[in-house]
């Protein structure tokens, strides 16, 4: 899943307020730009603490305790991006210190309730891994081509006319082999896959 805006939450916990925000991110740098304007923004903060995961797996991920204890603040915050299973995703949580010192179990609990507010209450979109699969058949073929790819989740992306009508269709990876088996045998093998 992916995050659609930008949101925000805030949590209090024994004087301290934890304000956290999520941020679609789709490169390293953009989530240094966001927390470094964040940072900016809120310079009066006691910390800035946050954790990235990018990619179409989420294989890119970072997180910061940004002066609080190793492993109080951004592991948690990671933790709960994690477990929402969504990627392209900055969350900060910026820290007002009220007073009373948390503990590093207050902390750890503290960063994750805080991270796990914004993230429930955020805009999400499931994304689908797609295969390109390039088909190409005669006029006469349009209907059983178009009723094949209709029996599958999947868009119709670039379409060429000519002696042949070449179609990219854009599957499922998951079901791009049954998409070429169908499309061979409705055109009892008439049409051709491209690639």
């Amino acid at each position: 899943m992916i995050l659609l805006e930008r949101e925000k939450a805030s949590i209090k916990e024994k004087g301290s307020r934890f304000i956290s925000r999520a941020i679609p991110v789709t490169t390293r740098e953009q989530a240094s730009v966001e927390l470094a304007l964040l940072k900016k923004k809120e310079y009066d903060a006691t910390h800035h603490c946050s954790a990235y995961r990018i990619g179409p797996t989420g294989e890119l991920y970072r997180s910061s305790d940004d002066g609080e204890p190793s492993g109080t603040a951004g592991v948690p915050i990671l933790r709960q991006i994690e477990s929402a299973g969504i990627t392209d995703t900055l969350v900060v949580v910026t820290r007002y210190y009220g007073g009373t010192k948390l503990g590093t179990g207050g902390l750890i609990r503290a960063y994750g309730d805080a991270a796990a507010a914004v993230l429930r209450s955020a805009s999400t979109e499931r994304i689908t891994h797609r295969e390109s699969v390039k088909i190409s058949f005669d006029y006469a073929d349009t209907s059983p081509a178009m009723f094949t790819i209709q029996q599958f989740d999947a868009k119709v992306g670039a379409t060429e006319y000519g002696d042949l009508t070449v179609i990219e269709v854009l599957v499922k990876r998951s079901e791009a082999e049954a998409f070429r088996q169908l499309f061979i045998n409705a055109l009892s093998g008439r049409g051709k896959l491209i690639s």
